[in-house]
């Protein structure tokens, strides 16, 4: 088995906050359950925010084809974590995604990916729809973008008022997607 690297500075620091963090919330840092606490927590914000080491053209990585097809294409349930901006605390549900091409495609994974690298932030749910929507958008160029989010959010269930069955939902209509019928048929199709 290889060795482990050594982590970074910013690795380093973060564990470090953590610690101290630790002791501000009445806890003992160098009690045996803690003692690996600050680095595993280090690492975990690390994966859950590496959105913001990521560019969109990362991640689609050249998946774009020219395809002669002018019906919508979907992925929807595509599951999502992200953290909430202002409690830090996670959110998470699925992602419906479509798009009227006009003579270029997106590599279908890719469209989870482009859902990750916006979730993989501190987030609001209605920036993410937003973020998600424009980018494929800007990307292809097509003749419309639909996104729509179902989320549940702990900052919800396990704090301020404590209502365990609320979700949210937000939708960000581009393009053709604004006509009310390429709308209906966009909502069908993703709640079969």
């Amino acid at each position: 088995m290889p060795p482990t690297p050594e982590p970074d500075a910013r690795t380093l620091r973060i564990a470090e906050l953590t610690q101290e963090l630790l002791g501000l919330i009445g806890e003992d840092p160098a009690r045996d359950g803690l003692l690996r606490t600050p680095m595993r927590v280090a690492k975990s914000l690390q994966f859950l925010t590496r959105g913001y080491n990521q560019t969109l053209d990362e991640v689609i990585n050249n998946a774009l084809f020219d395809v002669d097809y002018d019906e919508m294409v979907i992925v929807k349930d595509i599951d999502f974590f992200s953290m909430c901006e202002h409690h830090m605390l996670p959110f998470f549900g699925v992602c419906h995604v479509a798009y009227l091409p006009k003579g270029k495609v997106l590599g279908l994974s890719k469209m989870a990916r482009i859902v990750d690298l916006f979730a993989r932030r501190l987030q609001v749910q209605e920036r993410l729809t937003k973020e998600v929507a424009h980018a494929i958008d800007n990307c292809i160029e097509p003749h419309g973008v639909a996104v729509a989010v179902e989320a549940e959010h702990l900052c919800m269930k396990m704090r301020g008022v404590e209502k365990h069955n609320a979700q949210a939902i937000t939708s960000c209509l581009l393009g053709s997607f604004q006509n009310p019928a390429t709308r209906a048929e966009f909502l069908s199709l993703v709640h079969r």
